[in-house]
């Protein structure tokens, strides 16, 4: 999208992990060794935490590619298992080949185990045991875990094992019924987030690797993606990620701290605001503190006070501050109030996203928010399987997106959003609605409305949006192309300037066409490129929505 804009060969902030990528920062490099130093020395456990986002899985993945050739490695990605589970998911990294009359028997598979531990001690190779997410383990498979490490010979432990996951995971660890596991924890490392120099390296380096030749960060905009981001990695690759977009989008080469601010904004759904702006505030609510400390003694010197004047009625009690009635505006016809409590709207309590979805968890499958999804188009699915196949039969098509809350306004369709709860949990949720601050999600039975910022905690980015396109067959529309698809474009880019369609050329994409797409895309903050893509007509079709269609917010009416 911006790639040959700032001159670079790959998008430099993809989330997925990348060996090229890897920046070894002080903390990592640190982390990095302790990991080697157990692998290579050590038997027991070693204990690598950290919080979601700073770099845990790149750490492991640099692990694994500098294992020592006499090491066999088990990685278990997904530890929430039985304990018998557990060990044959072992068994099964391993190569191991358990009979289905043992499977069910935990004395069974630990013994098989223990033949190939011992068989490789005496080939004088190491079994490393890799086991990620690790605070999703429970209290009987962390006991089924320590008992490992009680296959031992008379002079070394068999078994290595390694247990990486986030700071609940030393929290799991501390309970008294696990001491004696905790005992047996050689080494612990806790990654931290980047400082400020690393993140500005962090940035720089996988700017490189991607090919660019100068600096497109400005150095006020790499000190505020620390401070949006906290120096934690993935939320840097997505706030750069979407201020690179805004960068090619306002057509300006330099990323600015302003680029920064909007795009961590957009893609997290608060603001940020300037740092000088927080000192001014700061500032000027000292003086207002004093101000008011100096009006407050003045009225105590003179003993008078509003709220202490002379009345013969009883004095009235309240629980919260109130305003002088001659201080509230009211409606004509109306008797104002006597008082009026100071309550702020932003007094209710917070919504946890992940309290919700650990409610509705039965109904966050993928099967079940399409269903959800379809049924808005006045769809019924006819089992689990395929849903998109299944819309398709019905003249509906599946857009699968990654991106941010300002692409989804602008598809203005209701969407499936994929979260990732706090034990790594995927929820599937239909998101009907939308404004500034909140999302309504469809839970089957009930709607929520939920504030942006909570569900951009366990967001990131994937979603799917369901249209109907008008013509028989959809495809991506550029310069030279011809049939139905481009005279459905034409006419939709004219009725939306309330132009009429041009018969002669109506079929034809030619360069007019690409400008007006040009200004169609600039308009609605899409990728500026004058190729109708897919996202481009599903934006353009909701422009023109027909009535009773599913949106997420109602269109402003044209020519409004």
């Amino acid at each position: 999208m911006y790639l040959s804009f700032f001159g670079l060969n790959e998008k430099p902030f993809a989330i997925t992990p990348d060996p090229r990528y890897l920046y070894l920062s002080e903390r990592h490099a640190e982390a990095l060794a302790h990991l080697l130093y157990g692998v290579n020395e050590s038997g027991g456990f070693i204990q690598l935490t950290g919080e979601v986002g700073t770099g845990k899985t790149t750490v492991v993945r640099t692990l694994l590619s500098r294992v020592p050739h006499h090491a066999d490695v088990a990685v278990i990605l997904n530890p929430r298992m039985t304990p018998v589970e557990f060990l044959l998911t072992i068994c099964e990294e391993l190569g191991l080949d358990i009979a289905d009359a043992d499977r069910d028997s935990i004395k069974q598979v630990v013994d098989a185990l223990n033949r190939r531990l011992l068989a490789a001690h005496a080939e004088g190779r190491r079994i490393i045991v890799i086991v990620d997410e690790a605070q999703n383990l429970t209290a009987d498979v962390l006991e089924q875990v320590r008992l490992l490490t009680n296959l031992e010979t008379p002079t070394q432990k068999l078994l290595q094992i390694i247990l990486i996951g986030q700071p609940e995971l030393r929290e799991l660890l501390d309970r008294t019924e696990l001491r004696q596991l905790a005992q047996r924890i050689t080494g612990r490392y806790h990654l931290e987030p980047l400082s400020r120099e690393e993140t500005q390296g962090y940035v720089r380096h996988r700017l490189r690797v991607a090919g660019a030749a100068e600096e497109i960060f400005a150095p006020s905009a790499l000190a505020e993606v620390h401070r949006v981001s906290t120096g934690i990695p993935r939320v840097i690759n997505v706030t750069c990620d979407r201020a690179l977009l805004g960068a090619y989008t306002e057509e300006t080469r330099k990323v600015t701290a302003g680029l920064v601010r909007r795009a961590a904004g957009e893609v997290y759904g608060r603001r940020y605001m300037p740092v000088w702006l927080g000192w001014l505030c700061g500032t000027l609510g000292l003086w207002a503190v004093a101000g008011a400390a100096v009006i407050g003694w003045q009225l105590w010197q003179g003993q008078l006070s509003p709220w202490h004047a002379p009345s013969n009625r009883p004095a009235r009690h309240t629980l919260l501050p109130t305003v002088p009635v001659d201080a509230v505006a009211t409606a004509p016809g109306t008797n104002p109030p006597s008082a009026i409590p100071l309550v702020s709207r932003s007094a209710a309590p917070a919504i946890s996203i992940n309290a919700l979805l650990a409610v509705n968890s039965a109904s966050t499958s993928d099967a079940a928010a399409f269903r959800r999804l379809l049924s808005l188009w006045g769809m019924a699915m006819t089992g689990d399987e395929d849903p998109c196949g299944q819309a398709l039969k019905a003249g509906l098509f599946c857009l699968e997106q990654r991106g941010s809350w300002a692409q989804v306004r602008a598809l203005n369709r209701p969407a499936i959003l994929t979260l990732t709860d706090d034990h790594g949990q995927r929820h599937r949720v239909v998101l009907a609605g939308l404004d500034d601050r909140f999302a309504t999600l469809n839970l089957g039975e009930h709607n929520e409305r939920v504030p942006l910022d909570e569900i951009s905690r366990d967001w990131f980015g994937e979603f799917t949006v369901v249209w109907k396109p008008k013509t028989a067959h959809t495809r991506v529309l550029t310069v030279g192309m011809r049939g139905d698809e481009v005279r459905w474009l034409r006419r939709s880019l004219n009725a939306l300037q309330g132009a009429a369609s041009d018969p002669e050329h109506g079929d034809v994409y030619d360069e007019e066409l690409a400008i007006a797409v040009q200004n169609f895309q600039r308009e609605h903050r899409l990728n500026v490129d004058g190729v109708a893509g897919l996202q481009t007509q599903v934006v353009l079709d909701t422009a023109l929505a027909e009535p009773g269609s599913p949106q997420l917010l109602p269109n402003t009416p044209r020519g409004s």
